[in-house]
C-alpha cells in the first residue's frame, strides 16, 4: 500500500515539473526571448542609439532577473503559491503592452511590468522544481531550466515567423500566451500547497552549512557567464546585419547559439547528477573560451559549427550552478534560486547595457573581443570554488 501511495506521489511530482518547465518556457520566451530579439524593431520604432536599445534589455534584467533573490528570500519565510500564476500573468500583460506605447519612457514602464512578473515566477518555480526532485536534483533542475533555455531560443524565431510581418503591435498576443500559463501553472497548485506542507511539517535537518565565501564566487562566474551568453543573444543580430547579413538570419543564428545552450542546460544538469559541480562549471567555462575567440573571424557552415559548440558548452552549466548554490545556502532554495538565475542572468541586462555603449563609441566588434576575456576570468574563479564533498562535510553553523 505504502509502495502504491510512493508511486502516486513520484507521479504527480513529475507531472508537476513538466508543468513548470512548460511555464518556464513560456515565461522565459516572453522575456529573455522575445525582449533582446525585439531591440532592433524598438531601437527602429523610437529611433534609439545602442545604449539605449541596452538601457531596454538593462530594465528587462533589473526587475526580472536581479529582483528574483528579493522574493526568493521574502518567500523562503512564508512561500507564496499564488506568485506562480500571478507572476506569467504579468509577464505576458506588460509585454503585450509594449507593443502600444507612444513614447520610449513608457515602453519602459512596459517592459518594467513584464519583468517583475518574471521575477515573481521565477523563485517560487523553481522552489517546486526542488519539491520534485527527489533524489536527482541536477536531472530536476535541468528539466525545468531547459524549459527556459528553449524559451530563450525561440524569441529570436518570433521575428522571422511572426513579429516582422505584424510590427511591434504584434507583441498584444502576447497577453494570450500569458493567460495560458497562468492556466497551465494553476493545475498543479493543488500538489505544490501539498509538497510545501509536507515539507515544512518534515523539518528535516538539511546535509551541509551555509558556505558565504564560495556562494559569492560562484555568483561572480554566474554573472560572468550570463554577460557572455546574453551578450551575444543581444548583439549577434548587430554585428551581423554590419556585415550585410539579413536580420532574419542573424536571428536564426541566434536561435542556433540559444538552442544548443538548451541542449547543454540539460545535458549538464543530467551528468551534475554523477559528476562533480565544481569540475563540470570549469570545464564549461574552459571550453567556451576557444569558440568565442573563433566566432568573429568565420562565416558560412563554420560559424553554425562554432555558434553550436560555442552556446552548448558555454550553458552546460546553467542547471548545475542552481543545485551548486542551494548546496551552499541548503536552508534558503529561494534565495538562492534567485541568485543563480536571477541576479546572474540579470547582471548579464546589465552588461548588455556596457555593451552598448561600448558599441555606440568603439564598434560591435569590441564587444565581441570582450567575449573572449570574461570566460578566462570565470574559469580561474572557478579554480577556487568548493567542492561538494567540501560543502557536505562542514558541520556547525
Amino acid at each position: 500500500m505504502e509502495a502504491v501511495i510512493k508511486q502516486k506521489k513520484q507521479v504527480k511530482a513529475k507531472k508537476a515539473l513538466y508543468s513548470l518547465g512548460t511555464t518556464h518556457f513560456i515565461n522565459d520566451l516572453m522575456t529573455t526571448g522575445v525582449v533582446p530579439a525585439l531591440l532592433p524593431l524598438y531601437k527602429h520604432a523610437f529611433d534609439l542609439s545602442y545604449t539605449q536599445a541596452g538601457a531596454i534589455l538593462m530594465i528587462s534584467s533589473i526587475t526580472s532577473s536581479v529582483m528574483q533573490p528579493v522574493f526568493g528570500m521574502f518567500t523562503d519565510k512564508r512561500p507564496k503559491t499564488w506568485f506562480l500564476p500571478l507572476g506569467i500573468f504579468l509577464t505576458g500583460l506588460g509585454l503585450a503592452a509594449s507593443g502600444y506605447m507612444p513614447s520610449f519612457p513608457l515602453l519602459l514602464v512596459a517592459i518594467a511590468i513584464s519583468g517583475l512578473g518574471s521575477g515573481i515566477f521565477h523563485p517560487e518555480a523553481s522552489r517546486g522544481a526542488h519539491l520534485a526532485a527527489g533524489n536527482a536534483k541536477g536531472t530536476a533542475q535541468a528539466i525545468f531550466q531547459v524549459g527556459g533555455n528553449f524559451g530563450q531560443a525561440a524569441g529570436p524565431l518570433m521575428m522571422p515567423f511572426f513579429l516582422l510581418a505584424t510590427g511591434l503591435n504584434g507583441v498584444g498576443w502576447f497577453a494570450l500566451l500569458g493567460l495560458l500559463g497562468s492556466f497551465v501553472i494553476f493545475n498543479i497548485l493543488p500538489w505544490y500547497r501539498s509538497s510545501l506542507a509536507e515539507s515544512q511539517s518534515k523539518k528535516k535537518a538539511r546535509r551541509g552549512q551555509r558556505y558565504i565565501p564560495g556562494l559569492i564566487g560562484l555568483t561572480v562566474v554566474v554573472v560572468l557567464r550570463s554577460w557572455t551568453q546574453i551578450g551575444v543573444a543581444a548583439f549577434l543580430p548587430f554585428f551581423y546585419l554590419q556585415q550585410d547579413i539579413p536580420l532574419k538570419l542573424g536571428d536564426f543564428y541566434t536561435f542556433l547559439f540559444l538552442g544548443a545552450g538548451a541542449v547543454g542546460t540539460f545535458l549538464g544538469g543530467k551528468f551534475s547528477d554523477f559528476i562533480s559541480h565544481k569540475w563540470l562549471l570549469f570545464g564549461s567555462m574552459f571550453l567556451t573560451i576557444p569558440f568565442a575567440w573563433i566566432l568573429p573571424h568565420v562565416s558560412g557552415v563554420i560559424s553554425i559549427i562554432v555558434l553550436l559548440l560555442f552556446g552548448f558548452f558555454v550553458l552546460s552549466s546553467f542547471a548545475v550552478t542552481v543545485v551548486y548554490g542551494q548546496m551552499m545556502l541548503p536552508n534558503n532554495v529561494g534565495l538562492a534560486s534567485g541568485l543563480m538565475i536571477g541576479l546572474g542572468v540579470g547582471a548579464g541586462g546589465i552588461g548588455a547595457t556596457f555593451m552598448g555603449w561600448i558599441s555606440d563609441h568603439y564598434g560591435v566588434d569590441l564587444v565581441f573581443d570582450l567575449f573572449v576575456v570574461i570566460p578566462v576570468i570565470a574559469t580561474i574563479i572557478t579554480l577556487f570554488l568548493p567542492s561538494e564533498k567540501k560543502l557536505l562535510s562542514r558541520t556547525g553553523a
